[in-house]
């Protein structure tokens, strides 16, 4: 029987978005597509073109989150965050998936954010902002 213990302290909020990166926000940005996001860390996917980070690199990311509203109503929240690649994992022959833990947390758990802002649940908002 093969069991996983669940570690996870917090929902993630799953939704395709840009998110730019680079070791120093001096040098030229990488873009990646964010996967998974949560308030301590996030998920995004690059290309394995030489850019893409590698694991304990320390990077500086930037990137938005859907912020719900009132009547079901949302804006996109810019965020920058630095912080230190804890997983990297094969897609395919051309990308990566990135796992950055950061070192500020985010203000707020974006995937828990529908408890008392909204009817329905982030994926249905979400489903029409998708790139």
């Amino acid at each position: 029987m093969d069991e996983t213990t669940e570690r996870r302290t917090e929902q993630r909020l799953r939704y395709c978005w840009p998110v730019w990166f680079a070791e120093d926000f001096n040098d030229v940005l990488s873009q990646g597509q964010m996967v998974d996001i949560s308030s301590r860390g996030a998920a995004f996917t690059c290309y394995d073109d030489g850019s893409c980070p590698y694991l304990g690199q320390h990077i500086t990311t930037r990137f938005s989150i859907p912020r719900l509203g009132p009547e079901e109503s949302f804006d996109m929240e810019n965020f920058t965050r630095s912080g230190h690649i804890s997983r990297v994992d094969e897609v395919n022959n051309y990308s990566r998936r990135v796992v950055i833990q950061f070192a500020e947390p985010l203000p707020f758990r974006p995937g828990e954010q529908t408890e008392g802002e909204s009817e329905f649940g982030v994926e249905e908002v979400l489903e029409t902002v998708e790139v």
